[in-house]
C-alpha cells in the first residue's frame, strides 16, 4: 500500500498545441496539490515559454531525475534538447520529436516505480512516427512498452458514462474484416473486469452496439450481427458477464438509453466517440484500460485552431488527473482486499439445525 502521495507522471504532448496550456491551468489551483504530486516530462523551457504567453500564475520546479520529486510543487523533468523551438499551432518534426522523448522517459520512470499513474497531453500522431514509434497513437505504443504482454481497451468516460471501443485506429475499409467474434469476446471480458477492479462496480452491465444499420435487420443491411456480435454476447453471457444487445447506435443514443447501463461497447472509433464527444467533450476523459499500468488522458487533440490563444479550457485534462488517481487507488483497494480473504466459512447439518464452524482449515490454500 502506497504511504506517499500518488505521483502522477505527465508527458507535455506536442509542444505546439495546448498541452502545456491545460496542464499549467489545471496545477495554478493549489488544491490540486493536495491530491497528488505531478511530475511533468517535457521541458522547463517551453514550460515558461508557454507560462508568458499566455500570462498563467503557475510555478513549477526544476528537477532532472525522478529522485529530486518535491511534494507540494509541479516538478518538471527535463526530457529535450535546450534549443528546441516552439511554433505554436503548427505541426512540426522537432515538435514530434520533443513529445516521444517526453514518453519514452516517463514510461521508463515507470518501470522503475518513480511514478504511479501517467496522463498524457495530446500528440499529432503523424510527427510523432519514427523508427521507435509506428504506432496510431499512445494507446498501442504503451501496451508494447509496459503492457507485459496484456491487450488494452480504450474507454472513453465522463462520471458514469463510458464507451469502450472494439476497433480503435482501424480504417473504416477494414472494420468489417478485423471484426471477429474473439475479438468482441477478448473486449468484453477486459471492459468487464474494468468496470468491476478499475470503478469499483460489482456486477457491471454493457450495452454492445451493432455495426450495421438498424442492427442489419436481419441480414438485409449485413450479416456481422448473426455471425460474430450475437454469438459474441451468447458466450459472455455463458461466462456470467451482463452483457445486451447488439443495439442500433443511432437510436439508442438518441432515446437516451445510455444512462441505464454501465459502459457501452461500440464496434468501431467514430461509432463510439462522435456521440461520446458531443455530450461530454469537455470533461471527458480517455481511459487505457486492461494494462498493468494506470494511463489516462484529456478527450481533446491539440487544437492547434486555439493554441496560443489562452482558450482552451482544462477541464477534461483535471478530470483524467483525477480518474488517473481514483483508478489507481482502487486497485491498490482490491490488491489489499485480495491478500487478505474473508476465511471460508463451514456449516455442518447437526439434527434440525445448521451451526456454523470457524474451526475448520482449508486444505486447498
Amino acid at each position: 500500500m502506497i504511504m506517499r502521495k500518488i505521483r502522477v507522471g505527465i508527458t507535455h504532448g506536442d509542444i505546439n498545441g495546448i498541452g502545456y496550456e491545460v496542464i499549467l491551468k489545471a496545477f495554478s489551483d493549489s488544491e490540486m496539490m493536495d491530491i497528488c504530486t505531478p511530475v511533468v516530462y517535457g521541458s522547463p523551457k517551453v514550460a515558461a515559454y508557454h507560462r508568458k504567453a499566455m500570462d498563467i500564475n503557475t510555478n513549477f520546479s526544476i528537477i532532472n531525475s525522478y529522485k529530486e520529486i518535491q511534494d507540494g510543487r509541479l516538478n518538471i523533468l527535463n526530457c529535450t534538447a535546450e534549443d528546441i523551438k516552439v511554433e505554436l499551432s503548427k505541426p512540426t518534426e522537432e515538435g514530434g520529436k520533443a513529445a516521444l522523448d517526453a514518453l519514452e522517459k516517463a514510461l521508463a520512470d515507470y518501470r522503475e516505480g518513480g511514478i504511479d499513474v501517467l496522463v498524457t497531453a495530446p500528440i499529432n500522431k503523424h510527427t510523432i512516427q519514427s523508427e521507435s514509434f509506428h504506432f496510431h497513437g499512445h494507446t498501442e505504443y504503451i501496451e508494447e512498452r509496459v503492457g507485459e504482454g496484456n491487450k488494452s481497451l480504450m474507454i472513453l468516460m465522463k462520471d458514469d458514462f463510458r464507451v469502450a471501443l472494439v476497433t480503435g485506429h482501424v480504417a473504416i475499409s477494414e472494420i468489417p474484416s478485423a471484426l471477429t467474434k474473439e475479438l468482441v469476446e477478448q473486449k468484453m471480458e477486459i471492459f468487464n473486469k474494468s468496470l468491476k477492479q478499475d470503478f469499483g462496480i460489482g456486477c457491471p452491465r454493457i450495452a454492445v452496439f451493432s455495426l450495421n444499420p438498424h442492427a442489419g435487420e436481419n441480414g438485409l443491411m449485413g450479416t456481422e450481427e448473426q455471425t460474430v456480435i450475437i454469438p459474441a454476447i451468447n458466450e459472455m453471457k455463458d461466462k456470467g458477464i451482463q452483457c445486451f444487445g447488439p443495439y442500433p447506435a443511432d437510436g439508442f443514443m438518441g432515446s437516451g438509453n445510455y444512462n441505464h447501463f454501465d459502459g457501452i461497447l461500440a464496434m468501431y472509433h467514430d461509432q463510439g466517440l462522435a456521440p461520446f464527444k458531443a455530450l461530454a467533450m469537455d470533461e471527458g476523459v480517455n481511459f487505457t484500460a486492461g494494462l498493468p499500468i494506470v494511463r489516462t488522458s484529456p478527450a481533446h487533440g491539440t487544437a492547434y485552431d486555439i493554441a496560443g490563444k489562452g482558450i482552451a479550457s482544462e477541464d477534461s485534462f483535471r478530470h483524467a488527473v483525477y480518474v488517473a488517481i481514483d483508478v489507481f487507488r482502487n486497485r491498490c483497494m482490491e490488491k489489499e482486499i485480495s491478500a487478505r480473504p474473508l476465511r471460508k466459512q463451514y456449516y455442518e447439518k447437526r439434527d434440525d439445525s445448521d451451526k456454523l464452524k470457524l474451526d475448520v482449515v482449508d486444505d486447498e490454500n
